[in-house]
């Protein structure tokens, strides 16, 4: 059987320099290049392991809706400490989508609002 990995999450972005500085900011991420796309920038990001292409989109481009909707709802990165880690990204001027939850029995979560309304979920698991 084919072996499938994840090689990228490909984003959209008015302006895709500050998008990627949003993440190396808040989460750590590392920036690994840049791109020159037909004549669009694209900011490549390495983030918990995965790449995020943050790609130059024309003004006027809509912003994704409000959950629910069809589609990627939303990135999810796995954190141990959830509350001092909501308490720094906070600290660090984070806008939260939704705050610190427990959705159900060894779960926490919480979204950050990224941007071009991209939520970030920060879950961590324990035992139940």
């Amino acid at each position: 059987m084919t072996e499938f990995r994840c090689d990228h999450f490909h984003l959209r972005s008015l302006d895709p320099d500050k998008s990627a500085r949003f993440y190396e900011e808040m989460f750590g991420a590392r920036r690994v290049g840049t791109v020159d796309n037909a004549g669009k920038l694209r900011v490549i990001v390495e983030l918990g392991g995965v790449r995020l292409f943050i790609e130059q989109v024309p003004a006027g481009t809509h912003a994704a809706p409000e959950p629910p909707y069809l589609g990627l709802e939303h990135i999810g990165l796995a954190v141990t400490g959830i509350e001092s880690v909501v308490a720094e990204l906070k600290r660090k001027g984070a806008a939260f989508a939704a705050e610190l939850a427990s959705p159900r029995p060894g779960t926490r979560t919480a979204f950050v609002r990224g941007p071009e309304n991209v939520r970030i979920e920060l879950i961590e698991r324990t035992a139940a």
